[in-house]
């Protein structure tokens, strides 16, 4: 048994403080006030301790694209990075492509387990290509149910969600896709408000990386970023980097969704491999073409942004990286620190920079 000690402890709901937190055997034992007799002490140096980072949108880490090298050696080297960055759950994310593509990455996903994965996104190729960002548009297509059912009946399970445009998608692929299990986001969508309330009646349930890539909010059609604020049904992920989004505007869509608003990193990695090349360029990724591409966020820094710079609570920031990600992926004994859950954690400093995470028991540092 480990017992943290030291900390304000944020299982959720408020801080605990003066209080110790014990896990044994990858799960949490319980908070308590003192320290049992004979139990390995970890100090949390006057930190906070909070449930693990839960990312449902990222594509690679370090120096690592997965769908630029397919291979376990790149899943599992992306899936310890991001671990030491405090996200202890994820979906591997591959953007639009080709159907071989997708079926060697299940491959890999399948037979190459690791306690962060839980799954792939697949963001396409079903997204209209008037709203297809740093997307390609050769492997963007309209919907074939018969091929979607044989890819899903492979996937087995593996795909978890998937990112769409709901104006390309009929009634009978939505509900082929949930009969399958898949968590539908509407995203890279030109969707008037009406085609997009109409996804949220087909099934769809979330909304991929809020303003980026899809209709805008205008007075005249207030487009799928108005039927994401207005529909209670749906909950949106989002980029708070001040760079695919702004402050002032995750602050309008934060007042809007309230607890129906989550974090994404959308994070990628550099490389010129495959179809998808991506630059660095300071604290953000281009494409060759200087397109802005994916993010060079990571959770802290989504937690630290959403404090320092669209003024949120630290608490409700937390849920936001966590409970929130959690409840729309529907993992269970996730994204809380309650007896019973499973113990993923992150450790802050005060100032919110990550210290340490804890995979399913096991102490990682930053």
């Amino acid at each position: 048994m480990i017992a943290f000690t030291n900390a304000s402890i944020f299982g959720g709901e408020k801080f605990l403080k003066e209080r110790v937190l014990l896990v044994a055997q990858g799960k949490i034992k319980g908070v308590v006030h003192t320290v049992p007799k004979g139990v390995e002490e970890i100090d949390c140096k006057e930190g906070i301790l909070a449930p693990g980072c839960v990312d449902l949108q990222i594509y690679g880490a370090g120096r690592d694209l997965f769908s630029a090298e397919l291979t376990a050696e790149s899943l599992k080297r992306i899936s310890d990075s991001i671990v030491k960055q405090g996200t202890t759950s994820y979906f591997m994310t591959l953007a639009t492509n080709s159907f071989d593509v997708f079926r060697r990455a299940v491959e890999i996903v399948r037979d190459n387990p690791h306690p962060a994965l839980r799954g792939i996104q697949l963001e396409g190729p079903y997204i209209n290509p008037q709203k297809r960002g740093a997307h390609l548009t050769a492997y963007i297509k309209k919907p074939d149910y018969n091929e979607l059912k044989t890819f899903l009946k492979f996937a087995d399970g593996v795909v978890k969600m998937m990112t769409l445009a709901p104006e390309v998608c009929d009634r009978r692929v939505i509900h082929l896709l949930r009969d399958y299990g898949v968590l539908l986001s509407a995203g890279h969508s030109n969707a008037t408000f009406s085609e997009a309330i109409r996804g949220f009646d087909n099934g769809i349930t979330a909304v991929t990386h809020l303003y980026n890539a899809m209709s805008p909010l205008h007075h005249r059609d207030a487009g799928l970023p108005g039927a994401s604020f207005l529909d209670n049904r749906a909950h949106a992920s989002i980029i708070v980097d001040g760079i695919h989004v702004g402050y002032e505007a995750a602050k309008i869509a934060k007042q809007q969704m309230g607890q129906r608003l989550f974090f994404i990193t959308d994070a990628v990695a550099a490389t010129m491999k495959g179809g998808y090349k991506h630059i660095r360029k300071g604290n953000r990724y281009v494409l060759p073409d200087g397109t802005l591409s994916g993010s060079a966020l990571t959770m802290p820094h989504a937690i630290s942004n959403m404090v320092k710079h669209v003024g949120e609570s630290v608490e409700e920031s937390l849920r936001m990286a966590s409970l929130y990600p959690a409840r729309v992926a529907g993992f269970r004994k996730s994204g809380s620190i309650k007896e019973g859950y499973v113990a993923d954690l992150i450790c802050l400093s005060k100032d919110l920079k990550l210290n340490f995470t804890v995979l399913k028991g096991e102490v990682i540092k930053a």
